[in-house]
């Protein structure tokens, strides 16, 4: 059985059952520092990139900045680079032997584009049919939030949180959607603010048209009376 808390069952996972294109790219020797090595190298670099920009850093606004960064990239939005990070997963028996898709949308969304650093915000959908065990609903949240906390691009992102609930619940009957707004669009180059990218992953039976689109009924309706 998969132990999410074990690196070494990670790395086995992203090496066995993902492709190269589908992983997140993360050197091998990403964790032989510690967090708070980390802490201090990026706060040097970011002080440096603070100093470069012309920012006088003896600002009391300002001269905790770069620490205040550093902190934040490594504690909070790219901690999903290290595997101990990753929720711990407990399957249970389907006793109540539901055999239909449970779906579990508008999970909040928060990443940062690989490309330019900034935020991509907006909803995850997941769905998937239970081949005999099931998982408490925070759990998907959780393994949404963890995949999303690393640099990403949305279309591996999607692939990523489908392809460890596959392996986590053991079925390939998974379904994941993501509408997702990207501020390198919305601040930069085109700068449209409006726009938003949907990515789709379906596995096993959502493969199905008919399974499919009721899936995708599903996070349409928002009066389910």
């Amino acid at each position: 059985m998969f132990n999410p808390a074990n690196i070494e069952s990670f790395i086995e996972i992203e090496e066995n059952h993902l492709s190269t294109s589908s992983v997140t790219p993360i050197r091998t020797d990403a964790f032989d520092l510690t967090d708070k090595q980390k802490i201090d190298i990026i706060a040097e670099k970011f002080r440096e990139i603070m100093l470069t920009l012309g920012l006088d850093l003896n600002d009391d606004s300002l001269s905790g900045t770069p620490y205040r960064v550093a902190k934040m990239y490594v504690e909070e939005i790219f901690s999903g680079l290290n595997p101990v990070n990753q929720p711990k997963i407990a399957l249970f028996e389907n006793k109540y032997k539901y055999n239909q898709m449970l779906v579990e949308k508008n999970i909040t969304l928060q990443s940062v584009c690989e490309h330019h650093f900034v935020p991509i915000i907006g909803l995850a959908h997941v769905g998937y049919i239970s081949s005999g065990k099931v998982i408490g609903l925070s759990k998907i949240n959780r393994i949404v939030r963890h995949f999303a906390r690393r640099p990403q691009v949305q279309e591996r992102l999607t692939v990523e949180i489908a392809n460890f609930l596959s392996i986590a619940l053991e079925t390939e009957d998974i379904a994941v959607v993501i509408d997702a707004k990207h501020y390198c669009v919305a601040m930069r180059g085109v700068e449209d603010s409006n726009s938003s990218t949907t990515t789709a992953e379906f596995k096993g039976k959502f493969l199905q048209d008919a399974v499919r689109i009721e899936f995708l009924q599903y996070l349409q309706n928002n009066n389910l009376t």
